[in-house]
């Protein structure tokens, strides 16, 4: 499996980069700019990310805005539904607004942090 970590917290970072690498190649990038990059790099090149794990607070461009541009990506490149990447919004924003604005971003799954590892782990499983 393909993972992107999207995360501009380096703990954050390297906790997401341990759990993810065991399960398969993880690609990191430190805000929304170089997320969208590193997707569509990847779908240019045929391989896309299976889960990308995406922080909202980040300088440049969130997380919702990135979500935006990843999904439009996705579409540009003909990716269906079914196909595309799953994406789990990682924050300490725990409340009802930010987990439906990102919802509607169109999102798989949202964490709050402390990333629980049985939590990131059931995502995983629904992807295999």
């Amino acid at each position: 499996m393909k993972f992107l970590i999207v995360e501009d917290e380096f703990t954050t970072r390297l906790i997401l980069q341990k759990l993810l690498g065991e399960h398969g190649e993880v690609h990191i990038a430190v805000n929304g700019r170089e997320a969208t990059e590193a997707v569509k790099a990847s779908l240019e090149d045929k391989q896309p990310y299976h889960l990308i794990t995406l922080d909202v607070v980040m300088p440049e461009m969130d997380g919702y805005e990135a979500l935006k541009s990843i999904r439009n990506l996705e579409a540009h490149f003909g990716v269906v539904h079914d196909n595309r990447a799953r994406v789990i919004m990682t924050t300490s924003l725990g409340d009802g607004k930010s987990i439906m604005a990102a919802f509607k971003e169109q999102c798989d799954g949202y964490l709050v942090k402390p990333i629980d590892r049985a939590e990131l782990m059931k995502y995983l499983k629904e992807i295999h």
